[in-house]
């Protein structure tokens, strides 16, 4: 059995259910093709005199260092971080020590290691796979090639080395592709995480009755949005949309983060904070609602939207990474990031202009089984494992 290392920023736990669900259900569809997953989430923790000098340095820690969750052990070790470090202190031999002392304590042998995200996740494989002679995948999901690496010299370089040493590189869209090769000179191949599709299905509730049950209003039109509630998603412009339509619409946020409070300020009563659900109910809230929004100013694949169209649910986005490829040719019913006025249009044109039609919910749904099933995604994924621990059994034997 081939045993494989996870490492990422973020996978879900008993206390944060819905952070990092997709990672949660690549990693759920390849233990049913039997690979051996171990998963590491390193965990940033402010160095003393900084957690004396500002409360807000002050880490809490809020999930279990370590905890089983469905047969995959996940190990969330600590490391030493610095604020603003993606920015000019790169951390990923910190998040390396971490790792490395992870592995050593409880006698882990991983036959390949897979990180998620160029920075810091990437970095850190890097320089695992080279102190122990393991070869590493990278999965690229969008602000690791759109973002970090644009914030100085160093972070670019950062982005480069992870991408650079990897023994294979995934994108989870065409687009991110593109610029991995056009920022490192590596070819990436184009692999979506996907989504359960069969496990992923339409709630057998009327939307009336779920929303009784999820305490949802029954006679407004509900626009839903799923994620972190941080300015880059573009939730405020979403505030700012519903607060400027009339009384009967209502934006409800599933998720936490530090714009909570600005959402609120926002659009007042007419926007509905939920905070973090089980990755269960998303289905739910989904088949709710009347419209799923995802206003963000950078993606990479998103599998929420992904998890939407599975479910015919009329999705608003902005053209940000893979979403125009995946839309092919309605990717018409895009819109530009940042802008409430554009929102604000697409929203009435959804609900008024009959912009949103059955035949193209239907077109995206076959899209969305054709390319973008986790279990089919996980077969391929297997495969590229086989094919990396094979490559370098054989470079290590020569």
């Amino acid at each position: 059995m081939l045993k494989v290392l996870w490492m990422t920023s973020v996978y879900p736990s008993s206390r944060k259910p819905g952070e990092g669900v997709f990672h949660e259900t690549q990693v759920q569809a390849l233990r049913r093709l039997g690979i051996d997953i171990t998963v590491v989430c390193p965990l940033p923790v402010n160095p003393a005199p900084l957690r004396l000098l500002k409360k807000k340095y002050r880490t809490i820690r809020q999930v279990p260092d370590y905890e089983e969750r469905n047969g995959v052990p996940v190990f969330r070790p600590p490391y030493t971080a610095l604020p603003g470090q993606l920015k000019w202190a790169q951390p990923h031999h910190r998040i390396a020590k971490s790792v490395l002392r992870t592995i050593e304590a409880n006698g882990l042998h991983p036959d390949v290691i897979h990180a998620h995200f160029a920075m810091p996740s990437g970095g850190a494989g890097a320089v695992v796979s080279k102190k122990l002679q393991i070869p590493y995948v990278l999965t690229l999901h969008g602000s690791d090639v759109n973002i970090y690496p644009h914030y100085s010299r160093s972070a670019f370089q950062a982005f480069k080395t992870a991408v650079q040493s990897a023994a294979d590189v995934l994108a989870v869209s065409d687009a991110l592709k593109e610029k991995t090769k056009e920022m490192s000179g590596i070819d990436s191949s184009v692999l979506p995480i996907g989504v359960s599709l069969e496990r992923f299905q339409k709630p057998s509730a009327s939307k009336e009755e779920l929303r009784e049950k999820l305490k949802l209003p029954k006679d407004q039109t509900l626009i839903v949005f799923i994620g972190r509630l941080v300015r880059e998603k573009g939730v405020i412009e979403l505030a700012e949309a519903v607060r400027q339509l009339d009384d009967k619409y209502k934006a409800v946020f599933i998720g936490d983060g530090p714009e909570k409070q600005l959402i609120r300020q926002k659009a007042g009563e007419k926007a509905i904070l939920t905070g973090q659900v089980v990755n269960q109910q998303i289905a739910e809230y989904l088949a709710a609602s009347d419209i799923f929004a995802l206003p963000s100013y950078s993606e990479g694949m998103p599998t929420v939207v992904i998890e939407a169209l599975a479910l015919k649910v009329p999705v608003l986005s902005t053209a940000v990474g893979g979403v125009p490829g995946l839309f092919g040719k309605h990717q018409r019913l895009l819109v530009r990031p940042r802008s409430v006025s554009a929102l604000k249009e697409a929203v009435l044109g959804y609900t008024e202009g009959g912009k949103w039609r059955e035949d193209i919910a239907e077109e995206l749904y076959q899209t969305v089984h054709a390319q973008y099933d986790a279990g089919r995604n996980a077969e391929a994924l297997a495969k590229r494992y086989e094919n990396v621990w094979h490559a370098a059994t054989k470079q290590l034997g020569s």
